[in-house]
């Protein structure tokens, strides 16, 4: 019951009930002292019954306005207090300090507003804590991933200032390395901007209205030249001849599909090696498949291959190169297409990553 209604039914009581009692109380009391103690209506007998009628009537007033009082009182200020006590705890940055109730009243919203209030700060504080641990992670892995191909280069013209590369053959080769180093490191550093840009949501979208089967007609057909070419792989692409018009940044867009092929591309290990691209739709969104038969994903590994500085190789073994960032970039950039990006794989069949992008009408 609202606390308006309790304190309306709470002064209707008031008026009501010594009326009640008091009808009640001149029946009885008239009926005992008039006919069982046989007194009479009138002098001093009816003086004394008046005073005593009197009496009864402040009594009942004060009992019933009480215990009304009272009970409307406790009624409110409990809670109050309650509500009072878990804002001074969570003040004190008790998180766990639960505040929810069964009243159905103004003060139970208040207190189960509160509460959620509570669950949300207790969210955010736990938010706030793993990015403090992500932080420090990701301030690890760039550490790592840094100092790996620079502790290579530091080798290598260690090597050349000592004179070990004695051969213009060893130099060409010492050379190679250092520039192969040397542009991992500028590409993680590249991924690393990119990264930070997208999180810190200040790189600029250009959206326009994209033919998703005309644009990989034109995409797939230069990069299945360019993988054949150095990696052996065939490039296949299916079309289910939809109406694939969707709002995309085609830059953005390129970079999503080359960090997907090119995770792909660390994983191939069989004779023959593939890529499919499938395009697929619904009513409001158009789907695009694209799939591997490389060595597949652990099942406990999968929920995670979108997160920054993920490997599945837990040693970070940098002969499958990278920088773990690939698949976060393409996630944070399907997301601002409002679209969505998942994966599904078998071990020892293949990798399938799809995104959904919004369709125009």
């Amino acid at each position: 019951m609202s606390i308006k209604k309790r304190l309306i039914l709470s002064n209707i009581g008031m008026i009501v009930i010594p009326i009640v009692s008091l009808l009640i109380l001149e029946v009885v009391a008239g009926y005992l002292f008039f006919y069982v103690l046989n007194r009479k209506p009138e002098g001093e007998d009816l003086q004394f019954f008046l005073t005593l009628r009197f009496g009864a009537i402040v009594m009942i007033l004060v009992i019933t306005n009480g215990l009304l009082t009272y009970y409307i009182s406790r009624s409110i200020i409990e809670p109050i207090n309650r509500l009072s006590l878990a804002a001074k705890k969570i003040s004190e940055g008790d998180l766990d300090y639960s505040c929810a109730t069964d009243l159905r009243d103004e003060l139970g919203r208040l207190s189960n507003t509160f509460e959620e209030m509570r669950l949300k700060l207790k969210e955010a504080d736990a938010i706030q804590e793993q990015y403090y641990l992500n932080r420090q992670e990701l301030i690890a892995s760039i550490s790592h991933d840094l100092k790996t191909p620079l502790t290579s280069i530091k080798g290598y013209v260690s090597g050349i200032q000592d004179g070990v590369a004695c051969t213009p053959e060893k130099l060409n080769r010492y050379m190679s390395k250092i520039e192969k180093n040397a542009n991992d490191m500028d590409g993680l550093i590249d991924e690393l901007f990119l990264y930070s840009k997208l999180d810190l949501e200040q790189l600029p979208f250009t959206f326009e209205k994209v033919k998703l089967n005309d644009y990989f007609e034109d995409y797939i057909e230069e990069l299945s030249i360019k993988l054949e070419k150095e990696h052996g792989i065939a490039v296949l692409y299916h079309d289910r001849h939809g109406s694939y018009i969707v709002e995309a940044d085609r830059e953005k867009l390129n970079r999503v599909v080359m960090n997907i092929t090119q995770n792909s591309l660390k994983y191939m290990d069989k004779t023959y090696k593939e890529i499919q691209v499938i395009l697929s739709e619904d009513q409001y969104e158009a789907q695009v498949e694209i799939k591997d038969n490389g060595s597949g994903i652990a099942k406990n590994d999968l929920p995670y291959i979108f997160d920054s500085f993920y490997r599945t190789d837990t040693s970070r073994n940098s002969a499958t190169g990278g920088t773990g960032l690939g698949l976060s970039i393409a996630k944070k950039i399907i997301e601002k297409h409002k679209g969505k990006i998942w994966a599904d794989s078998e071990p020892g069949v293949g990798t399938s990553i799809y995104f959904t992008l919004k369709k125009v009408k």
